[in-house]
C-alpha cells in the first residue's frame, strides 16, 4: 500500500489517510509546516480529557473483571467447582480492580523503588513542581526519587489530589532547570488530564493478569482429577488454554490503548504550561541518548514513563505498536512549535 510521510512529524501513513495517524496534521494539500497544527483536534479543555479517561478507566475495570470471571468459570468446570468458580473469579477480579484503583499508585511506586523526598532534600525539584502547579491550578503532588542513573520520570495516582511524580536520580543530575521543567510539565499534564488514573490501573492489572495466567499454567500442570474427561471436558480445557494464552496479549493491547497521541497531547499541554518547547525537546533528546538502563522498569510499567525505559526491547519507542511515539517525531514537533 502506498504511504505518505507526514510533513510535520515524518510518520509514514497509508496514502488513503487525510490526516497523520501520529500527530493529526493534514497530509494532502498541507503546506510544508503542516497546515493543520498537530493537536488541533485534541485541543479540548481538560475537563473533556478527564471525562474521556474516566470512561476508559470504567471500561478497563469492567473488562478485567469479566475476563477473570470467564477464566475462573472454565477452571472451575475443569476442577469440579462448577458455578463456584465464577464467584471466585468475580471476587478475584473485583479485588484486583479495587486494588488497582485505590492502591495502584503505591504498588507502582513500590515496584519502582521510588522514595518520597521532602523539600529540604530536593529543593530544586519541589520548586519547579510548585511553579507548574500554580500555572496549571493543580494541588502539589507527592514527589519521589528513584535511585537510578538512567534519566526518566513518570506520574501516577487516581486523581490530582492523590497524585505522585517520580523522577530518577539521573534525571536530576543531568538535566538543566529548563529541561527539568519541560519533563515535569509533561508529567503534570498527565495528572491534569487524568491520564495517570488509566495508566496506573493498566500497570497494576497487566501484572495481575500475568499472575493469574501463571497460576493457571501451574495449576494445570499439577492438577489431579476434576471433570476434565470426555468431549465437554476436552473443549473446556481448550477454552481455558486459549484464555490463558490470549490474556497476556489482551493486556498488552490494553497498554497500547494508551495511545501515542496521548503522549503527544501531554507534550503539547506541557509546552502550554512552560511556553518553552525547547526545554522538553532537549530533555527528550538527552534521555533517548543516555545508555543507562532503568533496571526497575518492566513490561507492566513501561508505558508510564516519559520515554520507554526498555530501550533494548523490540517494542521500544520507535515501534509502530508502542505506547510511545517515536522520539524523533516528538522532538521534531516540539521544535516546530518554537
Amino acid at each position: 500500500m502506498p504511504r505518505a510521510a507526514c510533513p510535520r512529524c515524518g510518520f509514514s501513513n497509508p496514502d488513503s489517510r487525510s490526516t497523520c495517524d501520529l500527530c493529526g496534521s493534514a497530509l494532502h494539500g498541507a503546506g510544508a509546516d503542516g497546515a493543520t497544527a498537530p493537536f488541533a483536534e485534541k485541543r479540548r479543555d481538560f475537563y473533556s480529557e478527564q471525562a474521556s479517561n474516566v470512561r476508559r478507566s470504567t471500561i478497563l475495570l469492567a473488562g478485567f473483571i469479566l475476563m477473570t470471571a470467564a477464566l475462573a468459570w472454565v477452571l472451575g468446570e475443569l476442577g469440579g467447582l462448577g458455578p463456584f468458580g465464577v464467584l471466585i473469579g468475580l471476587a478475584f477480579g473485583s479485588i484486583g480492580a479495587l486494588s488497582a484503583y485505590y492502591s495502584g499508585d503505591r504498588i507502582v511506586l513500590a515496584a519502582s523503588h521510588a522514595t518520597e523526598v521532602a523539600a529540604d532534600k530536593e529543593p530544586v525539584l519541589h520548586n519547579v513542581v510548585e511553579e507548574l502547579c500554580l500555572a496549571a491550578g493543580l494541588p502539589m503532588p507527592r514527589l519521589h526519587v528513584i535511585e537510578s542513573e538512567a534519566p526518566n520520570a513518570f506520574a501516577t495516582g487516581r486523581d490530582p489530589r492523590h497524585a505522585s511524580v517520580a523522577v530518577t536520580r539521573g534525571l536530576l543530575r543531568t538535566m538543566s532547570r529548563e529541561e527539568l521543567q519541560g519533563v515535569l510539565a509533561h508529567e503534570m499534564s498527565h495528572v491534569r488530564n487524568l491520564d495517570v488514573r488509566f495508566a496506573t490501573m493498566v500497570g497494576v492489572l497487566v501484572g495481575t493478569v500475568a499472575l493469574l495466567c501463571d497460576w493457571f499454567w501451574r495449576s494445570w500442570r499439577f492438577r489431579r482429577g476434576g471433570r476434565s474427561s470426555g468431549g465437554a471436558g476436552a473443549l473446556l480445557l481448550i477454552v481455558a488454554v486459549l484464555l490463558a494464552a490470549l490474556a497476556p496479549l489482551a493486556s498488552v493491547l490494553i497498554q497500547m490503548a494508551i495511545s501515542r497521541r496521548r503522549e503527544l497531547l501531554a507534550d503539547a499541554s506541557g509546552v502550554e504550561l512552560t511556553r518553552n518547547p525547547r526545554g522538553l525537546a532537549s530533555a527528550l533528546r538527552r534521555i533517548a541518548a543516555d545508555p543507562a538502563r532503568l533496571e526497575v522498569a518492566n513490561r507492566a510499567t513501561q508505558h508510564l514513563y516519559i520515554v520507554n525505559p526498555l530501550k533494548s526491547s523490540a517494542l521500544d519507542s520507535s515501534g509502530l505498536f508502542s505506547t510511545h511515539p517515536p522520539i524523533e517525531a516528538r522532538i521534531r514537533i516540539l521544535e516546530s512549535m518554537a
